[in-house]
């Protein structure tokens, strides 16, 4: 079984096809998906496909380029949203000091008022970062945030700060971005990385693996993430489907207990 840990299934590209979707994705061997939010709207979304469809699970949060736009109180709703049993995560949350769509002290406060209700709830972090990687792991080396779990998605830092952040106790998460012949720099990074802390996911709809850009990108997907760092560590896909999926459910608790439990197939089952 593979667990795509970041998907976006609420993006507008999906809204005719989802239940084909999530059929291509069982058939791929995909047990489990998280889906996440970048806004207080879209988390409630989230949510609502986690109750209705047969292996997706929420993330909820605000993701730092819609900080700008949150509305005051969208973090004590997202707060209520971490009540459901099908929300598995907080996130997206994080800095992006790239694309500037809000101001970095506006982003540092959603962040930190994030990592705050992880402390609350006890939920792992789902985090963002680009260009950023310096004010992140400062962030998360803070006393009063030890002991939160979490995951830096999508990772696209150096090996130094893969080190780091594996040394506060986090996980990374690699997607398509994997494939792509430019990033031989993070394959050297992931080569080196302890399996033991890596996650493997799509951000469907977008970055899809080589060979299938410019396409939307989907959960089946993310089994060619798996053969690529199959490829890179020397072992079966099969090996890094076991590891992964293992990660992923000691990371996510609440998906890792209904998983166990008995979950169905990816799908739609109606409301639960």
């Amino acid at each position: 079984m593979l667990i795509d840990t970041h998907a976006h299934l609420t993006d507008p590209r999906f809204a005719v096809d989802l239940d084909a979707v999530l059929r291509r994705a069982g058939e791929a061997g995909v047990g489990a998906i998280l889906d996440v939010g970048d806004s207080a709207a879209s988390s409630d979304a989230c949510v609502g496909h986690a109750r209705s469809c047969a292996g997706v699970f929420a993330a909820v949060g605000i993701h730092p380029n819609s900080a700008a736009d949150a509305a005051p109180g969208d973090l004590e709703r997202i707060g209520r949203l971490t009540l459901d049993g099908r929300v598995a995560a907080l996130g997206e949350t994080g800095l992006d000091y790239y694309r500037r769509r809000s101001p970095r002290e506006l982003q540092e406060r959603i962040f930190r008022g994030t990592l705050d209700l992880a402390l609350g709830t006890g939920l792992p972090v789902v985090m963002h970062c680009r260009d950023a990687y310096a004010a992140l792991i400062g962030v998360l080396g803070e006393a009063r945030y030890a002991g939160i779990r979490g995951v830096v998605h999508c990772f696209s830092g150096t090996g130094n700060d893969a080190e780091a952040i594996v040394g506060l106790g986090y996980y990374l998460s690699v997607g398509g971005t994997l494939t792509y012949p430019s990033n031989a720099g993070l394959r050297d990074t992931v080569r080196a990385a302890p399996l033991e802390r890596i996650l493997v996911e799509t951000d469907c709809p977008y970055l899809p693996p080589e060979g299938e850009r410019g396409k939307r990108n989907e959960p089946a997907l993310v089994a060619r993430v798996a053969d690529e760092l199959a490829r890179l560590r020397g072992v079966s896909p099969g090996e890094i489907a076991r590891i992964t999926t293992e990660n992923a459910l000691r990371l996510f608790t609440r998906m890792g207990a209904t998983l166990r439990n008995g979950e169905p197939a990816c799908g739609r089952t109606g409301d639960t």
